[in-house]
């Protein structure tokens, strides 16, 4: 079995989910809030050491015409870090309508943007877990 962690990433939160690839399912964890304009590195570490995951799981916005969103290049070096300061593998998955889904899931609890943002984080894990099959 393997354990992932799964981040719907944004310029000022971050959802995060764990998953495993002997269920190919995903839990959303929580949302991470930025601090200082960057991410709150003492929390994904926590995160990190508690789950000891063996890959991440990113997802990549795009437009619907297949353009890269304007922030698309702060998602790669987002997973370029999380590269570099964990050793993890990093997979990219594209990202389109998960948090549309995520909203449609929840119901009355998508009120709650910390409740989207991390069951955002759960689908596009689950949807790179399903590519893998």
């Amino acid at each position: 079995m393997t354990t992932l962690i799964g981040f719907d990433f944004g310029p000022r939160k971050i959802g995060v989910a764990i998953g495993q690839t002997i269920t190919g399912s995903a839990t959303p964890l929580t949302t991470l809030r930025s601090r200082q304009d960057k991410p709150d590195w003492p929390a994904i570490e926590a995160i990190i050491g508690e789950w000891q995951p063996q890959a991440a799981v990113l997802g990549l916005p795009y437009n619907m015409d297949d353009t890269e969103e304007s922030w698309t290049t702060q998602v790669r070096r987002f997973g370029r870090q999380i590269h570099g300061r964990f050793g993890l593998p990093v997979h990219l998955v594209d990202e389109r309508l998960t948090t549309i889904e995520a909203r449609q899931r929840l119901g009355p609890t998508a009120r709650n943007p910390d409740a989207v943002d991390a069951m955002a984080a759960k689908l596009i894990l689950e949807t790179w877990l399903c590519e893998q099959h």
